[in-house]
């Protein structure tokens, strides 16, 4: 939310004010987000696809930045369409993670140039960083790393969920 507050215009979404990484990684910290606590969120889901696991599938960036192709796969069974021997063997299941890569993403037209629907304001190319897992170490102090840390802990405990 920090680089997103930074980007849209201030007038348009004063809630999203401009302010420092400090500032803001404070009340990311203490859940005092646009959408509310992430922690809150997260858990939620979390606890649901352990109850319901055939109705809910939990994935991690890390993971699918890891290795797309088994979260893919793991995707197309949750969803009921196992992809068969062929369609692997074909390349299909390379040619979706292709087609749904970041790069490929953020290149196309409408997300260059487009804007979101609901405002004349927002261009969709803000919503397209770097992609990359562990870029928060080149914006979070080693203090702040080990503060999140904290954080994570504490608010995960328990749950069986764990952030890498």
């Amino acid at each position: 939310m920090w680089h997103f507050g930074n980007v849209v215009p201030a007038e348009n979404f004063p809630s999203l004010q401009s302010i420092n990484i400090e500032e803001s990684f404070e009340r990311f910290c203490k859940g005092i987000e646009m959408f509310g606590p992430c922690w809150e969120q997260a858990l939620e889901y979390w606890k649901m696809s352990v109850e319901e696991p055939e109705e809910i599938l939990f994935l991690k960036f890390e993971d699918l930045k890891a290795d797309i192709n088994s979260q893919l796969k793991r995707i197309a069974e949750h969803l009921g369409c196992p992809f068969s021997s062929e369609e692997q063997n074909g390349g299909v299941i390379e040619d979706i993670a292709n087609l749904c890569s970041f790069e490929h993403l953020r290149n196309l037209e409408v997300n260059k140039t487009g804007k979101l629907f609901f405002s004349q304001v927002v261009e969709n190319n803000v919503f397209f960083r770097k992609g990359e897992v562990g870029d928060w170490m080149n914006i979070l102090t080693p203090s702040m790393a080990e503060k999140l840390d904290q954080v994570v802990k504490h608010k995960l405990h328990g749950s069986g969920l764990t952030l890498n």
